[in-house]
C-alpha cells in the first residue's frame, strides 16, 4: 500500500473517534413549497428520512458520494448528468440544460464565474457537506426568481435550534474513499446551539486522481477543493435574525471536455437576513447576499502536453454578484397570499492572456453587466377539494458591456472585431413574464396534479455580448467555435405537465407527462448562410483556431416533451425495490431537426434488503442508444449501455454508519450521451471521443452524526 493510500486510509478511520451528543430538534421547512406533491427531495449526509419515503426517491446510500453533487441531483426522474469533469457537471432536466435550470446553494443564487461554466452552481456544493438538495417538480414556482426548467437548490449541513435553554454539541462527519480515482473527501459541521442562538462551522477537504476505465485512465481528471465557512442564528422573538460565510478554493483540476484546465476557483459567500412570524399569520423574509468568483484556467499547469508557447493560454475571470430579496406571506402553509420583490446585480470580467508573452492580450467579456429587478405575487388556496398555487411574476432587466482592450501581439483579426464592437450599440434592456399555476387534487391514496405555466429567459451575457470567437459556451464543451448575437431576444416557454402521485403502505408511484414549447430558444446556428466558406472575419479568426463552421447564438423555435416517474415497493417488509425511468423527445420546430444535447431514455433501479442495522442491495443504471441527435451540429449518436452496482450499510449506532459498495460490478465500457468530449493529448481516451465512464471500483464511507 502507497505512503498515500495509507494517510487516506488513517483519515478515513479518524471519523468515528467523536463524542456522542443529544439529538437535535428538527428544524422545520420555512416554505410550503418543500411539500413532496412540489418538491422532489433527496437527502443527502442525512440519516433516511420519512420524507424521502414519501417521495420515492433512495437517498444516494447505493452509490460513492460523487464530488460533483449534480450527479445526485441527476437521479430526479427527468434529470441526467452533463459530464464536463469531476467538479464542471451541469444538471439537464426534462432536455433543458445550463442557464435554464436555476441553480443554487443554499437558497443563494450568483453568477458562474468561469466563461465556459467550470463551476456552475452545484460545483461549490461538495456532496460530502449536503444536507438534502430540493428540486422543484417540473416548473419552479415564482417566488423562487426567474427560471426557464426548474430549479434545484443544495442545502449545506447546518446547526439547527433546539427545544432546551442549555448549550448542546453538534457534531457531523463523513469520510469517503473511492479506489476508481483513489479520491478521497472528508468534511463535516462542528457546532452548538440552544432554542435561541445556533452556531457552527464547516469544512472539508477532496482530491482525487485520474479515473480508471475499462481499457486504460482518463488523463486529466484528477481534482482538489477545500471549502471552509461558519454559520450563526439568533431567535429574535419569532423568527430569526441569520448570518453565513463560506470560502471555496478549487486547486489544479482537470476538464478534457475543455481547452483549458482549472488552475483555481477562490470564491467568497455572505449572505445574512431575517426570517419569521411578524405578526399572527404574517411572515417576513429578507435577506441580502454577495458572491465573489476569482478564476484562472490555463492549458500549461495540469494538460499534458503542454500547449506550445504560441497555443498557451491562461484566463482569467472574476464574477461578482450582489442579490438583495424580500416577502411577505400572509396566511399558513396552506393557505396565503405572498408577495415579495427582488434584485440581482452581477458584474463579469474575462480576459485571455499568453502567460509566455506579456503583449497578447484580450478582454473577451469586457465588464459585461446585468442588473435585474423582478417582484412577483404567490396564491395558495383552494377550491373544494382541489388545491392550487398560482403565481406571477414581472422582472426587468438591463445589460451592457464594456469597450474591450488588445495587446499589441494581438493580430489585426481580433482587433477589428474589437472595433465593430465598440461601435456597436452594447446596451440592451428586456422585461419578462412567468406565470405558473399548479393544482392538484388529494384523493386519499392519489392525488392527481396539473401544471400549466409561462415562462421566459433573458440571454445570458455570454451568449449576447460573446463578441469573440471562441469555444466558450456555458459548457457544451463540443468542440464548437460560438460567438455572441447582439440581436438575441428572450426564449419564451409554453408547459403543460399532467401527473398523479400515487402512493399506499406498500407502493408509490408518481408518472409525469409534460410538453415544452419553446419560441425563440437559444442555441448555436450557423454563422451565416454560406457554411464552409470562410467569407468573414469571424470565420477567419475561427479557421486559424481549427474550426471554419463558427457558431452564433440565434433564436430558433423548439418543444420538448416526454415522460419520467419514480416508484418504489415493499412486497415484504424488509425488501424495497425503488426507481426512476425517464423519456424526452427535443425537436426543433422551424427546421426538420432535432435538439442538440438531449439525453437518451434512462432507467435507474435498485433493490434493497433492510435489515434493523445491516442493509444491502443493487442497483442498476442503464441508457438507450440515441440516434435523434442534431444534424445542424454535427451531434454524433451513442450506443445504450447497463452498470450495476453493489452496496451495503451497517449502523455501528443509531449515530454511526459504515457504507461500503461496488461500482461499475461487471467493468462495462460505456460512454453517457451527454459527457464532454476528451480534449487531452497524452491520455488512453483518444482526442475527440466522449469520456467514458468510470470503471470497476470498490468504496467506502464512514457517517456519523451526533
Amino acid at each position: 500500500m502507497t505512503s498515500k493510500a495509507l494517510r487516506r486510509a488513517a483519515l478515513l478511520a479518524s471519523c468515528p473517534l467523536c463524542m456522542a451528543q443529544p439529538a437535535l430538534a428538527d428544524h422545520p421547512p420555512a416554505k410550503a413549497e418543500t411539500e413532496a406533491v412540489l418538491t422532489d427531495t433527496i437527502v443527502v449526509t442525512a440519516s433516511r428520512s420519512e420524507t424521502i419515503s414519501r417521495d420515492g426517491i433512495a437517498p444516494p446510500e447505493q452509490i460513492a458520494l460523487p464530488a460533483d453533487a449534480v450527479a445526485i441531483a441527476a437521479r430526479t426522474p427527468g434529470g441526467a448528468l452533463v459530464g464536463n469533469g469531476a467538479l464542471s457537471g451541469q444538471l439537464s432536466y426534462r432536455g433543458l440544460a445550463g442557464q435554464r435550470v436555476l441553480g443554487r446553494v443554499n437558497g443563494q443564487r450568483f453568477a458562474s464565474g468561469g466563461p465556459n461554466a467550470m463551476d456552475p452552481p452545484l460545483h461549490y456544493a461538495p456532496s460530502i457537506l449536503v444536507e438534502r438538495i430540493d428540486i422543484a417538480r417540473g416548473v419552479a414556482p415564482v417566488s423562487q426568481g426567474p427560471s426557464l426548467a426548474g430549479a434545484v437548490n443544495a442545502q449545506l449541513v447546518e446547526t439547527q435550534f433546539t427545544d432546551s435553554a442549555s448549550l448542546t454539541p453538534q457534531v457531523r462527519f463523513t469520510s469517503q474513499y473511492r479506489s476508481v480515482d483513489d479520491s478521497y473527501a472528508v468534511g463535516g459541521l462542528a457546532g452548538i446551539a440552544n432554542e435561541t442562538v445556533r452556531f457552527g462551522v464547516i469544512a472539508s477537504r477532496e482530491e482525487g486522481e485520474d479515473y480508471d476505465f475499462p481499457g486504460g485512465t482518463a488523463a486529466g481528471t484528477s481534482f482538489e477543493r477545500n471549502l471552509y465557512g461558519a454559520h450563526a442564528g439568533f431567535h429574535a422573538g419569532p423568527g430569526e435574525l441569520f448570518v453565513e460565510y463560506r470560502r471555496s478554493e478549487t486547486d489544479p483540476t482537470g476538464n478534457p471536455p475543455f481547452a483549458l484546465d482549472i488552475v483555481y476557483f477562490d470564491t467568497d459567500f455572505i449572505q445574512g437576513g431575517f426570517r419569521g412570524e411578524i405578526a399572527s399569520d404574517v411572515f417576513l423574509n429578507v435577506k441580502a447576499g454577495h458572491v465573489a468568483v476569482r478564476h484562472l484556467m490555463d492549458n500549461q499547469t495540469t494538460r499534458r502536453p503542454a500547449a506550445a508557447p504560441m497555443q498557451a493560454r491562461a484566463t482569467f475571470a472574476d464574477a461578482d454578484t450582489s442579490t438583495l430579496e424580500g416577502s411577505l406571506r400572509f396566511g399558513t402553509s396552506g393557505a396565503y397570499f405572498e408577495m415579495g420583490a427582488d434584485a440581482e446585480l452581477t458584474d463579469k470580467f474575462v480576459q485571455i492572456t499568453n502567460p509566455t508573452n506579456a503583449a497578447f492580450f484580450i478582454d473577451s467579456q469586457p465588464n459585461v453587466q446585468s442588473e435585474r429587478v423582478g417582484a412577483f405575487a404567490q396564491w395558495r388556496g383552494s377550491l373544494g377539494a382541489l388545491e392550487f398555487e398560482l403565481g406571477a411574476r414581472l422582472d426587468r432587466t438591463i445589460q451592457s458591456a464594456g469597450t474591450p482592450q488588445l495587446g499589441a501581439a494581438v493580430p489585426m483579426g481580433p482587433r477589428g472585431l474589437a472595433a465593430a464592437f465598440s461601435a456597436a450599440d452594447r446596451d440592451r434592456s428586456e422585461t419578462t413574464v412567468d406565470t405558473v399555476l399548479r393544482a392538484w387534487l388529494p384523493l386519499g391514496n392519489i392525488t392527481p396534479r396539473l401544471t400549466l405555466a409561462r415562462k421566459e429567459r433573458v440571454p445570458s451575457l455570454l451568449e449576447r455580448f460573446g463578441w469573440l470567437p471562441t469555444e466558450a459556451s456555458f459548457g457544451l464543451a463540443d468542440g464548437n467555435i460560438y460567438v455572441g448575437n447582439l440581436d438575441l431576444v428572450p426564449e419564451t416557454a409554453w408547459i403543460a405537465e399532467v401527473g398523479f402521485d400515487l402512493e399506499n403502505d406498500v407502493f408509490s408511484l408518481r408518472p409525469t407527462l409534460f410538453y415544452r414549447r419553446v419560441d425563440d430558444f437559444i442555441q448555436g446556428v450557423p454563422f451565416d448562410a454560406t457554411i464552409g466558406v470562410v467569407d468573414s472575419p469571424v470565420e477567419m479568426i475561427a479557421a486559424m483556431n481549427g474550426d471554419a463552421t463558427p457558431l452564433r447564438f440565434g433564436n430558433v423555435d423548439a418543444e420538448l416533451y416526454g415522460a419520467d416517474l419514480d416508484f418504489n415497493v415493499r412486497p415484504i417488509e424488509r425488501l424495497e425495490i425503488s426507481g426512476t425511468a425517464s423519456y424526452v423527445r427535443g425537436k426543433r420546430r422551424d427546421i426538420d431537426d432535432n435538439l442538440y444535447r438531449i439525453a437518451p431514455a434512462n432507467l435507474r433501479l435498485s433493490a434493497a434488503w433492510l435489515g434493523d442495522r445491516f442493509s444491502f442491495g443493487a442497483e442498476l443504471v442503464a441508457a438507450a442508444d440515441q440516434d435523434r441527435v442534431s444534424l445542424a451540429n454535427d451531434e454524433e449518436p451513442s450506443d445504450g449501455y447497463a452498470v450495476v452496482g453493489l452496496f451495503g450499510r451497517y449502523a455501528l449506532t443509531d449515530g454511526l454508519a459504515v457504507e461500503a459498495g461496488v461500482e461499475n460490478l461487471f467493468d462495462t465500457g460505456y460512454q453517457p450521451h451527454l459527457a464532454g468530449r476528451s480534449r487531452v493529448g497524452a491520455s488512453d481516451v483518444p482526442v475527440g471521443e466522449r469520456l467514458p465512464g468510470a470503471g470497476r471500483g470498490g468504496w467506502v464511507r464512514v457517517t456519523a452524526r451526533f
